[in-house]
Parts: C-alpha cells; structure tokens; sequence
C-alpha cells in the first residue's frame, strides 16, 4: 500500500457516516428492536404493566391528584408483584420514560424498591428521561413505531390516566389491537379518573351511531382510586404459563 493512498473506508458497521445514512434506516431500525430485546433478557424483564398519561401533568398543577393516585398505583403494583411467588410472573412498571405522569409511576415503582422501564423519545419541547427510571431499563428511541412495539410487547396490563393527543394515540392503538384480536392474548385496560375519560371520549356515541360494537366497550374499565386500579388488573391479569419466558404479543392472523 502506498502511504500517500487514501485509507480505506472503515468496515460498514463501525461507519458512523454510513449508519446514519438513508441506506442504513432499515439497520437503525432493527437495532431499537435487537438493542432491547438484549436488554430486558440481561435484566430478566418478561412481562410489563404500562402506564400512559400526560407528561404535561404536574406534581403541583390543578391536576395534582392524578400524579399522586399514578405514584401511588406504581408503587402498589411494585409491592404487589414482589410478594408473587418466585417461579411466576414478576410485574415491571412500564413508561415512556418522560415527565408528569410517567416520572409518577417510575417514582412509585421506584419507592417500592423495585425496578421500573422507560422507553423515551426525543421530542422538542418536553419530553426529557425522569430521574427514577432504573438506569439499565433506561431506553432512548427514535422511531415512535419501535418505542410503541415495545409498549405492546411485554404488555400484560395498562393503565391510562388523563392525557392529551399522545395518550390518546398510545390508548386508541392499543384498543384497536384488541379489537381486531391482533394481539392473542386478552390485555386488560383501565382508565384512570371516569370524569375526565367519559368527559374527554364519549364511546357511547360511536356505539350509538355504529362505528363500533356494544361489545367493544368491555374492554375498557374505568378506576378513581389506586386501590380499585390494582384489583382491576390483578382480576383481568391472565397469568398462564410458569413465567419462565417473555410473554411476547403474538400477532393473529385471521383465518
């Protein structure tokens, strides 16, 4: 080789240029699929109970309460899901990792002494890592179709206290799984505070004007207190199998 040849272009996985290139999107992707798949095998991370909400909601806003009742929930699933015999099911809490109600459950589960999972997103004005995310189970995503894979996942129940537009999305996403039985098994799913959800969606109406079944509506439950919350999804919790693998969502195909 001649020393005054350029060097070579470096292997195609230790490219930086090349990795965060147009060609290389396919490969970005794969890795926020591989990354925490490694992750939460390392950590033992098999099933998940998600919570949703705003990150907007503040620990000293007029919504308050909401932040307290999810630390609280958080910190009794964590209680709850210690004292579950070891050759089970083990609970981990579940947020996307930012502000408000996500930094409330992380704290709950946190202040249980137990662990709880993270999955954040960069977005421009406020969505930042809490501080009592268990720093192994601390993830950071691009792609909001990954992040959402992972919510659906490892999920073996949900919890949805008030929200905006990104709750929203997170929870109608999630009905429509269950609905279309795209996921097999059965998740349930409680909202948090009636007179806010029943304030904010009227599913009565879209039964009443047939966009959906009257059956549909069983898929919802709705909870004001923590205590109520817990015995909800304790209750709705299908906990087959000895625990021994991750209880991924399987997808259906209709015949």
């Amino acid at each position: 080789m001649n020393p005054d040849d350029p060097p070579a272009r470096p292997l195609a996985y230790r490219d930086p240029e090349f990795l965060d290139s147009e060609e290389a999107r396919p490969l970005r992707i794969l890795a926020e699929y591989l990354g925490p798949v490694r992750a939460f095998r390392e950590q033992g991370v098999r099933d998940t109970i998600v919570f949703f909400g705003s990150a907007r909601l503040a620990a000293d806003g007029p919504l308050a309460p909401y932040y307290d009742a999810a630390r609280e929930l958080a910190r009794l699933v964590t209680a709850w899901s210690a004292q579950l015999p070891s050759h089970g099911r083990k609970y981990v809490v579940c947020t996307g990792g930012g502000g408000g109600i996500m930094e409330a459950a992380n704290r709950g589960a946190l202040e249980a002494g137990g662990r709880s999972i993270g999955l954040n997103i960069g977005l421009p004005h406020e969505q930042r890592p809490n501080a009592y995310i268990t720093p192994e189970l601390r993830f950071e995503f691009h792609y909001f179709f990954m992040r959402k894979l992972w919510f659906a996942h490892l999920m073996r129940a949900l919890v949805v206290f008030p929200g905006g537009f990104g709750t929203l999305d997170e929870l109608t996403e999630i009905l429509t799984l269950m609905q279309t039985r795209k996921i097999e098994r059965r998740i349930p799913m409680v909202l948090f505070g009636s007179a806010y959800w029943k304030e904010v969606i009227n599913l009565e109406a879209l039964v009443r004007h047939g966009m959906i079944a009257a059956a549909d509506l069983e898929l919802l439950q709705y909870a004001d207190d923590p205590v109520t919350a817990l015995s909800l999804l304790q209750a709705g919790i299908d906990s087959e199998g000895d625990g021994g693998a991750p209880a991924i969502a399987h997808s259906r195909t209709p015949e």
